[in-house]
């Protein structure tokens, strides 16, 4: 494409138009191609355009919005009460064609609510889902999944549904030829998981277009075996903030061990200098901020949910995965495999 426009809601996330806005500099900055609609408060964000020297700019416009949707908020009081919020104009410049995708660092429930609502499923899409890639093993490689919230409880037909977008997101996305798609079960035997995990087995192996590999265990999310992982928004949830938290204990461990006292606290110290930079960028390429961008997949347009917490580097890869996705024309391509099947 030779010309790419996004809204970004710029008061979502903890920390709003502090974040947001250095995020969308480095995104023009880096394409000179890509518009962005900046919507929130327009004082907020022409003082924070200008205390950067950026302001104003040919990349750049500001849709001025006198409501917030705050991070506890419930999704009803977002959606009927906060009609003027940034999070909402962000949504309904896309579904008024103004804008090709949104982009939000905010309440993930009143984001998915709205989202639905304003933009409603592609047809043959009972639920959409929430995809984003994690790393693997393999140097180089990731691994979608999802659901990763969105739907507590799936049955078949929902995950059969999730297994399709998630194996056009693949293959699209990451130029996969065939990705190879695995249930996320308690083990890796036919006979294990729910009936609904197995129905939804049967279903993926009678469709050859699609390269179901079988099940996955929850130890296996990281090795590369598959390149999409279906799961319902439960066990996807639980998993990831799971991964999450023994990603934190190892890191607080090393450090622990390296600041230790004792006998060995002068060579546990020698150690940690010697290894400081290659676990450093270990870390750093374990880091979910290089991992940003939680897809709202199966909706008539492109949403992309940033981490509430994330920085400008985050959200900044947040923004540039829905320009790839509006340049691979995911949702045209989902509508298309769900009609040949």
């Amino acid at each position: 494409m030779t010309s790419l426009t996004i809204s970004l809601d710029i008061m979502g996330g903890d920390q709003g138009p502090h974040i947001t806005i250095p995020s969308a500099i480095m995104a023009v900055k880096h394409s000179s191609d890509l518009h962005l609609i900046l919507c929130g408060n327009e004082q907020l964000i022409i003082k924070e355009l200008t205390k950067l020297n950026f302001f104003p700019h040919p990349q750049l416009a500001i849709y001025p919005t006198t409501e917030v949707v705050e991070m506890d908020d419930k999704p009803s009081v977002a959606m009927r009460a906060k009609k003027d919020s940034s999070m909402r104009k962000a949504l309904d410049l896309v579904k008024e064609g103004k804008a090709q995708a949104c982009v939000s660092a905010g309440n993930t429930g009143a984001l998915f609510s709205i989202a639905h609502y304003v933009l409603k499923t592609i047809p043959g899409v009972d639920r959409p889902a929430l995809i984003s890639s994690l790393p693997t093993h393999d140097k180089d490689k990731h691994v979608f999944m999802l659901d990763l919230g969105a739907n507590v409880f799936c049955d078949s037909t929902v995950l059969y549904q999730f297994s399709i977008m998630g194996s056009v997101m693949a293959e699209y996305v990451d130029e996969i030829e065939r990705p190879r798609v695995a249930l996320l079960n308690m083990g890796v035997e036919d006979i294990k998981g729910s009936d609904h995990i197995k129905q939804t087995a049967l279903q993926l192996t009678a469709n050859k277009d699609i390269n179901y590999v079988g099940f996955i265990e929850g130890s296996d999310i990281f090795s590369n075996k598959a390149d999409v992982i279906v799961c319902d928004g439960f066990v996807g949830n639980v998993a990831l903030k799971t991964c999450e938290g023994v990603a934190r204990l190892v890191y607080e461990k090393s450090k622990a061990f390296f600041q230790q006292n004792g006998q060995y606290n002068f060579f546990a110290k020698i150690l940690g200098v010697l290894l400081k930079p290659t676990l450093k960028k270990l870390f750093k390429s374990l880091n979910p901020d290089q991992y940003n961008g939680a897809s709202l997949i199966g909706l008539r347009g492109i949403v992309v949910k940033s981490h509430g917490n994330a920085n400008s580097k985050a959200f900044y890869a947040a923004i540039i995965e829905a320009a790839k996705e509006v340049e691979r024309q995911i949702p045209e391509r989902i509508k298309a495999k769900l009609e040949s099947h």
